[in-house]
């Protein structure tokens, strides 16, 4: 079974893959005006989260920040693959990569995903987009900063992580949750840039008790590979 290829997850899907088309096309300029490089622009973004991380993504209330359709099928085939009943998103923006992660588990017969963001309309959008794919009961949305939403538990081992958020606050989210990763846990990072928060360099250090690699779609993304082993 493959919620992806028809019904009512793929049609939803390819709903709020437009929407997201629409609405983030003009931000992408504001990061972008002017830059001469990748690496000035990566610099932008980090400047601008360290000075007011809440500000700058309440400023992002109404953007999707989500993931492509590729990525997407990608976090789908990784459920799978990793036969994952609990999964943990750091920033689930309006829902999209969420709705991709519990498709694979409704399609391997259950699980939960515990999502997190900062802005309440984001919840509250995330929470109608998963509902209206049918998948709400395989998703659990927690509202604020998720180094105090994660701190209460989320149930046991995790299966996957998917880093989707602030990614200066890459490193201690992952921190947060290594009581619960166990070896074979899937973590994927979008948006990891090297230049942020020392994550790279940490997941990439086989003493620190993983492996990692750049996927190699999307480049210059900063989309990460990495395993607990």
């Amino acid at each position: 079974m493959d919620s992806l290829s028809s019904g009512l997850v793929a049609d939803v899907l390819e709903r709020l893959h437009q929407d997201a088309e629409a609405a983030d096309a003009p931000l992408a300029q504001t990061f972008t005006n002017g830059a001469s490089s990748r690496e000035e622009i990566i610099g932008r973004m980090i400047e601008a989260e360290s000075r007011d991380l809440k500000g700058l993504y309440h400023g992002f209330a109404r953007n999707f920040l989500s993931v492509s359709p590729r990525l997407g099928r990608f976090l789908y085939m990784c459920v799978r693959s990793c036969k994952a009943r609990r999964i943990v998103e750091f920033g689930s923006s309006m829902g999209v990569s969420a709705i991709y992660m519990a498709a694979a588990l409704r399609d391997m017969g259950g699980g939960r995903l515990i999502g997190t963001d900062l802005e309440p309309g984001k919840i509250e959008r995330a929470r109608e987009n998963v509902a209206a794919a049918g998948l709400a009961d395989f998703v659990e949305f927690r509202l604020g900063d998720a180094r105090e939403t994660l701190k209460s538990g989320v149930g046991g081992d995790i299966d996957m992580v998917m880093l989707d958020g602030a990614f200066t606050l890459y490193l201690p989210i992952l921190k947060l949750l290594e009581p619960h990763v166990k070896p074979g846990t899937l973590i994927v990072g979008e948006n990891a840039f090297e230049e942020a928060s020392g994550y790279i360099d940490y997941v990439r250090n086989p003493q620190n008790g993983y492996l990692s690699l750049s996927l190699p779609f999307n480049p210059g993304r900063g989309n990460e590979l990495t395993v607990k082993t």
